[in-house]
C-alpha cells in the first residue's frame, strides 16, 4: 500500500505543476495549451494529437496499474522507481518555473522567448524528460505489459514532438537557437 500512496503522490504533484501553470497563465490571458490546434501543418497537428492521446492513455493506464497490479517487481526496483519519480517531478517543476510565461503545450503560433538558463542550461527539453522519467517511474513500481507498451508509445510520441519543436525553434530564433543547441543536449547534458 505504501508504494501505491507514494506513486499517487508523485502523479498528483507532477500534474499539479502542469495544471497550475496552465491556470496561472490563463489568468494572465496566455493560451498555454496549443496542442493539436491552430494554423499548423497537417503533420504537426497529427503528431500533436496522437501525442495527446498517448500521454493521456499513459496516465490512465499508470493509475489503473497502481490500483490493479498484484504482482510487483523487487523492492529495490520499486525504490528506484520512487527515486526516478521524484526526479521527474523535480525536472518538470523546474521546467515550468524557469520558462515563466514562455511555456506552452504544443507548438505556439506566437513568438515566445528562448529560455536557456536554469535547467534549460542542462536540457533543451526538461519537461519532456520529466514526462519520460514519470513513465519509467510508474513502470518500475507497477510493471505490466500494457503499461510498458503505452509508456514507450508516449515516449516515442514525445520524441517526435521534440523534433517538431526543434524545427519550430530554428525558424523562430535562427542562429541564437543553433548556438544554444551546440552547447546543450536535447535530453540531458552539456557539450
Amino acid at each position: 500500500m505504501m508504494y501505491q500512496i507514494i506513486a499517487i503522490l508523485i502523479l498528483i504533484t507532477f500534474y499539479a505543476f502542469y495544471f497550475a501553470k496552465i491556470i496561472i497563465q490563463k489568468k494572465q490571458s496566455i493560451k498555454t495549451n496549443q496542442m493539436g490546434i491552430g494554423n499548423k501543418t497537417k503533420k504537426v497537428l497529427f503528431i500533436e494529437r496522437i501525442m495527446s492521446v498517448a500521454t493521456v492513455l499513459a496516465c490512465i493506464i499508470g493509475v489503473l496499474s497502481i490500483f490493479l497490479v498484484k504482482r510487483y517487481p523487487m523492492a529495490e526496483i520499486r525504490i528506484a522507481g520512487i527515486i526516478i519519480g521524484v526526479i521527474a517531478v523535480f525536472f518538470f517543476a523546474l521546467a515550468t518555473i524557469t520558462m515563466k510565461n514562455s511555456w506552452r503545450v504544443g507548438i505556439p503560433e506566437e513568438k515566445t522567448s528562448l529560455i536557456t538558463n536554469g535547467i534549460y542550461k542542462w536540457s533543451r527539453n526538461p519537461a519532456f524528460v520529466g514526462f519520460d522519467l514519470l513513465y519509467l517511474s510508474i513502470c518500475l513500481m507497477f510493471f505490466n505489459v500494457p503499461l510498458v507498451l503505452v509508456s514507450v508509445w508516449a515516449a516515442v510520441m514525445l520524441h517526435l514532438q521534440i523534433l517538431q519543436e526543434e524545427e519550430h525553434m530554428h525558424r523562430m530564433f535562427g542562429e541564437e537557437y543553433e548556438e544554444y543547441r551546440k552547447h546543450t543536449l536535447r535530453y540531458l547534458g552539456r557539450r
